[in-house]
């Protein structure tokens, strides 16, 4: 049996977000040169609402595209199934400030597998990684520029987020497996 505890709530989430999205902005105020990509699953639903603040922010439309990076992962071989979901990117990112969105950054083999990927799609002026929530144990020299939640946690312990755009409420939780 796992316990359960709740790290956001759908306004901490909100909040995280817009946060993150004013971040983002200072860093980058050249809103024309910069796209979002979104890591399927979690990180596309909270690309393009990133997408949506930076717009509110910036007045301008910021693009979002979605990659899917199971082809591109380093362990392939250790996986039973492999779940494929679509990757779409509709515009160019060479030359563009990509911003690569996940859910949850654990070892750093994901953002590993998303910058392979984003290879195929050009030559992005550079790349930031923004995370909703970083729970530390990285196997990999990589780090978040724009974190909402910062969590430590064991190796027994999982990150779980649920968006409303799969079916759910907004929330994280932290479970004992």
């Amino acid at each position: 049996m796992s316990k359960r505890s709740l790290l956001l709530d759908a306004q901490a989430i909100q909040r995280a977000l817009a946060r993150m999205a004013h971040e983002i902005m200072e860093r980058n105020p050249s809103i024309s040169k910069l796209v979002i990509v979104g890591i399927q699953r979690g990180g596309v639903y909270l690309a393009h609402r990133l997408s949506g603040l930076l717009q509110k922010i910036g007045g301008h439309p910021v693009p979002v595209g979605a990659l899917d990076v199971s082809m591109h992962r380093d362990d392939l071989d250790n996986r039973v199934t492999h779940h494929i979901h679509p990757t779409a990117i509709p515009f160019d990112i060479t030359g563009k400030t990509v911003v690569l969105v996940d859910d949850v950054l654990f070892s750093g083999r994901t953002t590993r597998a998303a910058m392979d990927a984003l290879n195929d799609f050009g030559r992005p002026r550079s790349i930031q990684l923004a995370v909703l929530v970083d729970r530390g144990h990285r196997e990999l020299p990589i780090k978040a520029d724009f974190v909402g939640k910062n969590v430590p946690t064991s190796l027994q312990e999982r990150v779980n987020v649920v968006l409303h755009e799969e079916g759910g409420d907004d929330t994280v939780h932290l479970e004992k497996i």
